[in-house]
């Protein structure tokens, strides 16, 4: 073989190499490109490719309803219409006409009002490919007369279908717990977004398919998926107490020219809540209304402060109700009695620091009842000393304060509790009368709760079942609200002392205006200057009033919390604003719930302050003390009464018999009793003491702090009693 013929086989050899080796490079790049596109650029080309062949229109489902305990509906869906547009059939129909969109768009704004740019957007709308997109939502929820108009205009491919719009029948009635919807139908607040899984049930979808010139393909048959209804949630809330809460809270607002007015109404035996408002509220029918008389920086801040379940999402510093904590602390520990006493002088040197209590003058010495009864700082203070920080921190943990106390609404705040190494001397003294730490009112009534039925700590909660009809007509219950039970945080026997205690209270101390004769009602007050929050300290003349009761007090049915944040109207101690709100609202509960209430109150007697009767005759004698519930023994031949037995102004319980005489000349004894006043309002002291024949004199005002002459001695009529008045009555 000669030189030449090897060198070109070589040469042929090499070529071919160099060919093999670039259609293998091509192929292999064709396969990875290949693979790339199968497998990482499936899902991306896949829904290009469906976007191309097929039209979607989502089907909203029909919102569940929200309904309270009894079945009564306040939050349903009412029937309306939306405008969607099949965009292909509207551009296969114009280019038939030899039309385009801006010759309809103008038609379609003008039958529902909106703006023709708008709806020439939407007849253009694009896919994220940058293709002509299939459809489009125009608008949602427009009423029928609207909708005739729409569908009036017969425009091939402009779709009028049934929709639905939320609709709160009680407008303002229970909106913070309610909340509302967004544009879409889905929760924006309150129970509305907690349980918006459950209400907003599973949308629809109908979807057809396109041939290659976007015209649906005659012999293929749509795909439809029917909307499954939202289910129903069932709320503990009574509408009748929520009716009674909404009334004093908006009185009291008023009255008091309150920041806002906040109720609670509780079952403290399941956590179930009866009733919630705060005020001032919204509309949730309007929930983008009316946030312009809200203070904030801008138009969201006052928007989400408008929206704020105060209850849930704010704490504060409690003040005094935040003493029956540290009481039944030292009642559990074993470290007090009854009879132990306290002396207040007015203030206590804590460290180096001298802290008041809200009566200057000091209440002198005082029995443990009577600590929480007048709720004397200083007996509160030497109470928590007695404590110490590690064991009343233990027990605020352990009702539940400083973590949430798991009410399914949403944004609940925690609080904040000081940890036990941060406490100081005059930290423990202010913790033990209610200042420092921070608490939601949900989260106190929770622990309230837990002293009214005897130990135990529940969960409060606001759903009590969430419910579902079947196409058969079938009612079934999908979930019934199991709230966590912590069984024997507080002994029975130290809590039925703890609400004596508050019984006697209420019918004797700062909480009495909240006194209802003829029931067993334990309460207690609290007046706290708010923090400024950029300051970090208290600010002059802003205050947090509240209370926080039990019905009866002996086996408690209902708990009430009744907040007042700022009151302006001059008063601003408990004792004064935030009492006689409880009082109304839990004289409208217990008439309202009747025998439930009731039960075992028979054996309570009101107190009855014995009237003048002398110089009356028999007959208007026997009425006055019918009146009042009064029994009599008459003795004597005449027909006027001349003297009385006990002597008038003298305290006996009602069913007590009064002994009447009416011998003699007219010229009877004078002699009356010096009834006890402190508590008293001006005006009902002064209508007693006139009643009675007593002269007086007043200095001050507010309510009776003080009187000259004391309770129970034997006075004659025409003597004359020093009244002091304060408004720093009763916290």
């Amino acid at each position: 073989m000669s030189k030449r013929t090897f060198k070109d086989r070589a040469v042929m050899k090499k070529r071919m190499t160099i060919v093999i080796s670039v259609i293998t490079l091509t192929f292999l790049i064709l396969s990875l490109r290949l693979a790339y596109i199968m497998i990482v650029k499936r899902e991306d080309y896949a829904k290009r490719a469906e976007e191309q062949w097929t039209s979607e229109v989502r089907i909203d489902a029909r919102r569940g309803r929200i309904l309270d305990r009894d079945g009564e509906e306040l939050a349903v869906s009412a029937d309306v219409y939306r405008v969607d547009f099949d965009l292909n059939s509207i551009r296969q129909s114009l280019n038939k006409k030899g039309l385009e969109t801006k010759d309809i768009a103008p038609l379609i704004a003008n039958a529902l009002d909106l703006e023709s740019d708008k709806v020439l957007e939407k007849l253009e709308t694009k896919l994220p490919s940058g293709a002509n997109a299939g459809s489009a939502n125009l608008v949602r929820r427009i009423e029928k007369e609207a909708a005739d108009k729409v569908k009036a205009l017969e425009i091939s491919g402009v779709i009028v279908s049934p929709d639905t719009k939320r609709y709160y029948p009680n407008g303002e009635f229970l909106a913070h717990v309610l909340g509302s919807t967004n544009v879409d139908g889905q929760g924006l607040t309150g129970v509305e977004l907690q349980y918006n899984e459950y209400l907003s049930g599973v949308p629809g979808i109908r979807i057809s398919e396109l041939d290659r010139n976007s015209a649906n393909v005659s012999y293929t048959i749509s795909k439809f998926t029917a909307p499954i209804t939202g289910k129903d949630v069932t709320l503990t809330i009574d509408k009748n107490i929520q009716a009674f809460a909404e009334k004093a809270a908006e009185k009291a607002l008023v009255d008091n020219k309150a920041a806002r007015v906040s109720i609670l109404v509780m079952d403290p035996n399941n956590g179930e809540v009866l009733a919630m408002v705060n005020k001032p509220d919204f509309d949730p029918n309007n929930p983008f209304e009316g946030y312009s008389d809200f203070t904030g920086n801008t138009d969201a801040e006052k928007l989400q402060k408008m929206w704020r379940n105060s209850l849930v999402n704010d704490t504060f510093e409690p003040g005094s109700i935040f003493k029956v904590v540290t009481m039944v602390t030292a009642l559990e520990e074993g470290l007090v009695s009854e009879t132990d006493k306290f002396t207040c002088g007015g203030s206590l040197q804590v460290g180096p620091h001298t802290i008041k209590c809200w009566k200057h003058g000091g209440h002198g010495e005082q029995t443990l009842p009577e600590i929480l009864q007048n709720s004397c700082n200083v007996g509160f203070m030497k109470l928590g000393e007695k404590i110490g920080k590690e064991k009343l921190t233990e027990y605020i943990k352990k009702l539940g304060f400083g973590q949430v106390s798991g009410i399914d609404l949403p944004g609940e705040a925690r609080g904040i509790i000081k940890s036990v190494d941060s406490i100081k001397e005059a930290d423990l003294a202010t913790i033990s009368f209610g200042q420092t730490n921070t608490v939601n009112a949900v989260q106190y009534m929770t622990a309230f709760n837990a002293l009214a039925n005897g130990g135990t700590l529940i969960q409060p909660h606001i759903m009590k079942t969430v419910t579902h009809t079947t196409s058969t007509g079938e009612d079934v219950v999908d979930e019934v609200f199991e709230p966590t039970v912590k069984e024997n945080v507080l002994s029975e026997e130290m809590t039925a002392v703890l609400r004596d205690y508050l019984e006697r209270t209420v019918n004797k101390g700062g909480s009495n205006r909240s006194y209802i004769a003829g029931y067993h009602l334990g309460g207690k007050t609290g007046t706290a200057q708010k923090v400024n929050p950029v300051t970090g300290g208290y600010e002059s003349g802003r205050y947090i009033s509240s209370m926080a009761a039990m019905i009866p007090s002996n086996d408690p049915k209902v708990t009430v919390f009744v907040s007042i944040d700022e009151p302006s109207n001059g008063d601003y101690y408990a004792g004064v604003v935030t009492a006689p709100v409880a009082k109304v609202l839990i004289d409208d509960i217990i008439n309202y719930m009747n025998d439930e209430i009731l039960k075992d109150n028979d054996s309570i007697l009101r107190e009855i302050v014995i009237p003048e009767l002398r110089g009356l005759s028999i007959d208007e004698a026997k009425k006055v003390l019918k009146d009042n519930n009064l029994e009599y023994n008459i003795e004597g031949s005449g027909s006027i009464i001349t003297d009385i037995k006990p002597y008038p102004g003298y305290v006996v319980k009602e069913g007590s018999k009064i002994n009447l005489y009416t011998d003699g000349d007219g010229n009877y004894n004078k002699n009356v009793v010096m009834p006890d006043l402190i508590g008293y309002s001006k005006e009902s002291a002064i209508e007693l003491l006139e009643s009675l024949g007593i002269n007086y004199t007043l200095q001050g005002d507010g309510v009776v702090t003080n009187q000259s002459t004391p309770q129970g001695e034997v006075i004659v009529i025409g003597d004359t009693v020093k009244l002091i008045l304060t408004s720093e009555y009763g916290d």
